[in-house]
């Protein structure tokens, strides 16, 4: 690859809590890698899980769950042990539905900001755009 090309993309996210998220997307399975805590509060993270990435900082304004333009999409290997253990954690994922034309199982959740994460089943690790 051409070293004047774009080599990777991590969601930066707004959100009204960081300890909040990070306890959120913990359950789904990302450890912290990188915090950072201005007087002793929580104001960055950098969470991760195998090729998954996520940066969250506290947002200077309120969150509008209404005025969210990003959908997070997920993959998992095991979509009814995922959600299974998220219900068991105390969150509300949706039902699985069929998610045709793209990967035939998937289900949605919902994060503390009201963005909204798809989760969809795949085989391997990650996702390989053609």
């Amino acid at each position: 690859m051409s070293p004047d090309r774009v080599t990777d993309l991590v969601p930066f996210v707004h959100v009204g809590s960081v300890a909040d998220s990070v306890a959120f997307y913990e359950r789904l399975g990302f450890e912290i890698n990188s915090t950072f805590e201005p007087d002793g509060e929580l104001a960055w993270a950098f969470l991760q899980r195998a090729h998954a990435r996520i940066m969250l900082a506290r947002a200077d304004a309120p969150i509008d769950p209404e005025r969210q333009g990003v959908l997070f999409w997920l993959y998992t290997q095991d979509l009814d042990g995922f959600h299974a253990r998220l219900r068991e954690q105390g969150l509300e994922p949706g039902p699985i539905v069929d998610g045709t034309p793209g990967p035939p199982r998937e289900f949605g959740l919902t994060d503390p900001d009201g963005y909204e994460l798809m989760v969809s089943e795949v085989e391997g690790d990650r996702v390989d755009a053609a």
